[in-house]
């Protein structure tokens, strides 16, 4: 077992309000030229009629966008403000900040450009439309903090549509980051990733990917739960997303809450709005990983998870091990727009996992299973990796 750690030894100064709005007066972001306009002749090459010839060889082959005009390295950020942070449904220019924050991280970790959208609409059917009428302008399409279900049709519905690539962040980031830091956990206790019995609390968007990218490497032995407790093949009113959810996982047939599903369990992982016990914590295996995500207030109590667990992670950012999406999206977008990837694949996810844990590896310890996200590693091994997974498919 490690040592206790100390929360209070991470903790951040309070943020005050007047710092905070200050920082987002006029909003975060600028729309900036990238060619200077200082003679006549700048403006004939920029605009009429220097463009028209530009236009032309595009009209004939539409291939040229990504050559001559931002669609190469420009990705759309698009929510409609139904799941936002731990805020939920506060409409689309509630959801704005966050979105341009997003823009502001794939500037910063990737030097892509990305412009916010959030539209005022949460028909699925309008959407997709929508979507896929604004798709020519962009080079990629990020979902963001869309609700669940809705989430998941919304995705594969624009997948299937547009021939470039769409994440809905929610779902894979946090299951790219995820599936690294339980990777290096492994690594660091000497377990290996089949052997283990996890459990994932939190049926939504995030737990929904988590599960099937961690099924994807190869953890048989997966229970879920939801509000109502274990998802299992004999719950009625399931729906369509947790009826398939209740046939990839629970090979045990395991009913009943939360003390039921840890009780033996290597892992937990956090996704929800719940709350663990200490006599639920006990019924886990020795030595578990507690992978407690809810943020800001996580499922398991701190001073709780540092006594019980061999190895904690959290979503909160003045504690260690933090599995936050940063270190994923901005790499994973670059390299799909670097290789002209059409759609972002299990393939890519992995390999972006699997990058993630590697350059944690050099200083791999107990608070460090992930890198930081001001790594400056992080990005460009991501991007690679997942463009090489592209192109070697």
């Amino acid at each position: 077992m490690p040592e206790p750690h100390d929360p209070q030894a991470h903790q951040f100064t309070e943020l005050s309000d007047t710092e905070i709005f200050s920082a987002h007066e006029g909003g975060k972001l600028r729309i900036t030229t990238s060619r200077e306009l200082k003679t006549q002749r700048d403006l004939s090459i920029a605009y009429t009629p220097g463009v028209a010839r530009v236009c032309s060889a595009i009209a004939e082959n539409p291939a040229l966008a990504s050559k001559y005009t931002t669609v190469g390295h420009t990705v759309a950020v698009i929510s409609d403000g139904t799941a936002v942070l731990g805020l939920g449904d506060i409409g689309p220019r509630a959801a704005l900040p966050v979105m341009e924050g997003k823009a502001q991280l794939f500037d910063r970790f990737a030097g892509l450009n990305a412009i916010p959208i959030v539209l005022d609409e949460t028909d699925p059917d309008a959407l997709v439309r929508t979507i896929t009428a604004l798709a020519p302008s962009f080079g990629a399409i990020n979902l963001e903090d869309i609700s669940a279900p809705r989430c998941f049709e919304i995705e594969s519905r624009l997948i299937e549509a547009l021939d470039i690539p769409v994440m809905h962040d929610d779902q894979h980031g946090t299951a790219v980051v995820l599936t690294a830091a339980l990777g290096n956990a492994c690594r660091l206790l000497g377990r290996q990733l089949p052997t283990l019995k996890v459990v994932i609390s939190g049926a939504g968007a995030a737990g929904v990917a988590c599960a099937k990218m961690l099924l994807d490497a190869g953890i048989p032995d997966i229970i879920m739960l939801d509000s109502r407790g274990i998802i299992h093949a004999n719950r009625n009113n399931l729906g369509e997303v947790k009826t398939e959810l209740a046939q990839l996982t629970n090979p045990r047939g395991i009913s009943g809450g939360i003390s039921d599903a840890l009780d033996g369990a290597d892992v937990f992982i956090g996704l929800s709005r719940g709350h663990v016990s200490e006599d639920a914590l006990q019924k886990m295996a020795e030595a578990p990983m507690l992978f407690s995500l809810a943020n800001p207030n996580p499922e398991i109590d701190p001073d709780l998870a540092y006594r019980y667990g061999a190895v904690v992670a959290t979503g909160r950012s003045d504690l260690p091990n933090q599995i936050n999406n940063v270190l994923a999206f901005p790499g994973i977008f670059h390299g799909a727009l670097a290789a002209g990837a059409t759609e972002i694949t299990p393939a890519m996810k992995l390999a972006a996992s699997r990058a993630i844990a590697k350059v944690a590896e050099e200083n791999l310890d107990a608070e460090h299973i992930v890198p930081s996200p001001f790594d400056a590693r992080v990005a460009p091994a991501v991007s690679q990796a997942v463009a090489a997974a592209w192109k070697n498919a």
